[in-house]
């Protein structure tokens, strides 16, 4: 099928999950919406995240017929991914899930870390998923609300965000024995560097897109959904907020500068 594939996140994280998967299926169209003037999703009420969530949804769906939904968001994935993957006709996917699994494939301890948004921490999302897993895991979990910010302002490698991931990450030193630690905000692989600075060497960061690409492919063709066209995929790029931001973003992330449209999607 020559359909796109949808991506949504609450801003540009959400394009490290695009790049993966543009990278292990290119092949594939993408079309991806970030609600960027609306984020931090991470700090808002779990009604409000589904909303918000449902808007960028039926936007796509209107405007580009999407075949499959990834929600490249983590606090989108803890809110509302069941409620979303039972109401639509076409594969949803989230990134905890992956996220989760590819913790366990690393992690030799057993004991793992997680930090993402406030929303995602206290839904424990990635706790009940690992533990679904392997019931014997020990989770650590911290929200990191200043992170998203310094991502969606391109403020990736300052002295200042040093210092900000260092002072909230110092929470995470005392549990010796945990080995791995999930990035569960898609924002976060940006900060990558200075996350695994502040940890330090021994710990392994876990990032879900490359996970989340791979059930995207898995799903794809298992419910021949492939797109069947051998021409080089356009990729659509839109967001609620400045163009101008999410094409600097993207640039660093994609290897080119995509060009980006800003999209009203509140009109009910």
């Amino acid at each position: 099928m020559n359909q796109p594939i949808g991506v949504i996140d609450s801003g540009v994280g959400g394009l490290t999950v695009a790049r993966e998967i543009m990278r292990q299926l290119p092949k594939e169209k993408i079309v991806y919406l970030g609600d960027n003037q609306r984020c931090p999703y991470g700090p808002r009420p779990v009604e409000e995240v589904r909303q918000y969530t449902w808007q960028m949804i039926h936007y796509l769906r209107e405007h580009h017929s999407i075949k499959m939904l990834v929600i490249a968001c983590n606090t989108a994935t803890a809110a509302a991914y069941e409620q979303i993957k039972r109401a639509l006709d076409i594969p949803v996917i989230g990134v905890i899930r992956p996220g989760a699994r590819s913790a366990l494939k690393v992690s030799r301890s057993l004991h793992i870390g997680v930090i993402g948004t406030i929303g995602t921490i206290k839904s424990e999302a990635y706790q009940q998923a690992l533990l679904d897993i392997n019931n014997e895991v020990i989770v650590s979990s911290l929200a990191c609300p200043e992170f998203v910010p310094l991502v969606e302002s391109n403020n990736l490698s300052s002295l200042e965000t040093y210092k900000t991931i260092t002072k909230r990450l110092n929470e995470l030193h005392g549990d010796e024995n945990m080995d791995t630690l999930i990035l569960g905000c898609t924002h976060y692989p940006m900060l990558r560097p200075q996350i695994q600075k502040a940890m330090g060497s021994r710990i392994k960061l876990i990032d879900s897109g490359e996970e989340t690409a791979l059930e995207v492919s898995t799903v794809l063709y298992h419910k021949n959904l492939a797109r069947e066209e051998s021409s080089q995929p356009i990729h659509h790029f839109y967001t609620t907020g400045s163009a101008q931001m999410m094409e600097t973003i993207g640039e660093q992330l994609l290897g080119y500068r995509p060009d980006v449209k800003t999209v009203r999607i509140d009109q009910d």
